[in-house]
């Protein structure tokens, strides 16, 4: 008895059991590859408070260069800065869907 069921098992786990698991895998991969609607507005809520803060921070940096003129920001102004900062989206999203 004990000499047929070990081999039924064996075959029952290595062709349902595992490819099941690997498909399972598969198919949630598959599923959250993309960015959900919520994870879109907390990443567009979290620019827009990076950008606010950056200028909280410039004009901090203003104000104390005014008071002292020995003191030299740790960043350059933004006008200095090379390259553009401005971020430019498309209608579509991040994999090309519209």
């Amino acid at each position: 008895m004990e000499d047929t069921l070990v081999p039924i098992v064996v075959c029952g786990i290595l062709f349902l059991g595992l490819p099941w698991i690997i498909f399972h895998y598969v198919t949630q991969w598959k599923r959250a590859r993309g960015l959900s609607i919520e994870d879109e507005n907390l990443l567009d809520g979290l620019h827009d408070l990076a950008r606010r803060l950056e200028e909280r921070l410039a004009t901090i940096e203003r104000i104390v260069a005014a008071d002292n003129p020995n003191w030299r920001p740790s960043v350059p102004d933004r006008n200095e800065r090379s390259g553009p900062r401005e971020v430019h989206r498309d209608t579509d999203d991040w994999q090309g869907r519209a």
